[in-house]
């Protein structure tokens, strides 16, 4: 688990106060630590263009420019000048050892993109755009200092925006870089260390990146217990049941010791799953959402809420009158996917908004409903998904397109309520029950076209 930050500025200026360190002396170990991942990745006398920016983000590519000249054929693009005072020392350097500038860009075997990073602020000029747009159409390896050009640090991207093989950030991790809009530009993500371990670099954050490691499967430890010992989920089994089945046999794959779907009607039913038309005394835990549709009226939904166990709430849920009962309660996690999420944000009175708002921000609306529901985990679907409570915000950002499936969003469910149903916490309940989903995924050897949530439910019983 590593930290996230808005931004870093704070962080340097504690450099400069607390150890000594000043900003030219940051600078150069930025640079350095480009050098080394291309001298560890990039043969000797490979063509590395270097594209700079007029402030301090085109400061480290003309330091980096200077590292690796004599060793590679460098050339810099430098279309606005040297402005920053850095800027301008580097550029002074670079004079003195004859490095080549050039006017347009040419073709090369490495090509690094300084020209704004975190310093994008405004609407990219039409000169801009062009130069990014040729930059992206260039065959070579591509890297990032800091941030993307045209990814700022809200995690909103720009069009065109340069597309990255990999981001080197500087110093720390960016909460922008994590944005679903980053997961298209900014490739690899590693961390330069900037003249001190990251230790005594980075403060305390309330927000975290997860990582496949942090991963705690609920494996059985103790050989004198039996399927009681690991909960009892119920699955609210509504209009389209099949949502239902696969929540609840998730469930059952991830350790859920019984799970029982609770329906109206019988339906056919894989032989694990149990079936009640009442609530279960020994109930642990309770989905419900998941293919809902009209199938209870408000009476009977009552009948199955009329507790405090701990609860999953997905899907039809979020558009029920009953949504703004449950979020009283202290042991909910919400699910939603980001149609769903405006409707909740809607429903709880916090404001009017449309997916496309909701996008542009992912991590500062996530952030106002948890501060307006402090006791409830939020965890909001996408191609990096956000789980947060109260102040605290974890980001998975280990999903892809093989989860963009119908049904895949049932079995998240069916997880996480399996480990609320052996005891986890809500919020540890979500992390891991993310962790696993994503990591099941990744097991997973089809075409990325053709999982079926069931092969997503086997996958769980190999990690």
């Amino acid at each position: 688990m590593q930290n996230l930050f808005y931004d870093v500025g704070a962080l340097d200026q504690r450099c400069y106060t607390q150890f000594g360190l000043s900003e030219e002396l940051l600078m150069e170990h930025a640079a350095d630590g480009m050098n080394d991942y291309i001298r560890a990745r990039v043969l000797r006398g490979k063509k590395v263009l270097i594209v700079c920016g007029a402030g301090n983000n085109g400061a480290d590519g003309l330091a980096l420019a200077r590292l690796l000249c004599g060793d590679y054929e460098v050339t810099v693009l430098l279309p606005w000048g040297a402005k920053s005072p850095l800027s301008r020392v580097q550029h002074k350097r670079l004079e003195a050892l004859h490095v080549s500038f050039i006017d347009a860009l040419e073709p090369c075997d490495v090509l690094v993109d300084a020209l704004l990073g975190s310093g994008a602020k405004r609407a990219l000029e039409p000169q801009t755009q062009l130069l990014l747009e040729q930059m992206n159409a260039l065959s070579a390896l591509k890297i990032a200092c800091d941030l993307p050009s045209g990814l700022d640090l809200q995690g909103c991207v720009s069009e065109p925006c340069f597309k990255a093989d990999v981001t080197l950030t500087m110093g720390a991790l960016k909460r922008g870089l994590f944005s679903d809009a980053a997961k298209e530009v900014v490739g690899v993500v590693e961390v330069i260390d900037l003249g001190l371990s990251r230790l005594y670099y980075e403060s305390e954050s309330p927000w975290h990146l997860l990582e496949a490691e942090d991963l705690l499967l609920p494996h059985r430890v103790r050989s004198d217990s039996h399927k009681g010992s690991y909960g009892h989920l119920g699955v609210l089994c509504g209009e389209k049941s099949g949502a239902a089945v696969l929540c609840g046999s998730a469930a059952m794959r991830f350790g859920a010791g019984l799970v029982s779907l609770l329906c109206n009607e019988s339906v056919p039913l894989p032989y694990e799953l149990m079936q009640s038309h009442t609530l279960p005394a020994n109930l642990s835990a309770l989905c419900l959402g998941m293919g809902l549709g009209q199938e209870f009226c408000d009476q009977e939904l009552r009948t199955f809420i009329n507790h405090t166990l701990p609860l999953v709430i997905d899907a039809d849920l979020f558009y029920h009158p009953l949504l703004c009962e449950l979020l009283k309660r202290d042991n909910v996690v919400l699910t939603p996917h980001p149609k769903e999420f405006c409707a909740l944000y809607r429903a709880c009175a916090l404001g009017e908004i449309d997916i496309a708002t909701l996008q542009r921000d992912r991590f500062g609306y996530a952030l106002r409903f948890c501060a307006a529901y402090p006791h409830t985990v939020l965890l909001l679907k996408g191609a990096n998904v956000i789980i947060a409570q109260n102040d605290a915000l974890y980001v998975n950002p280990h999903g892809s397109a093989i989860l963009a499936k119908g049904g895949s969003g049932d079995v998240l469910s069916g997880l996480i309520g399996a480990l609320l149903a052996q005891g986890y916490t809500p919020l540890d309940a979500a992390i891991h029950g993310s962790l696993a989903h994503t990591a099941a995924s990744a097991r997973l050897t089809c075409n990325n076209y053709a999982m079926n949530p069931f092969d997503l439910i086997d996958a769980v019983g190999r990690l």
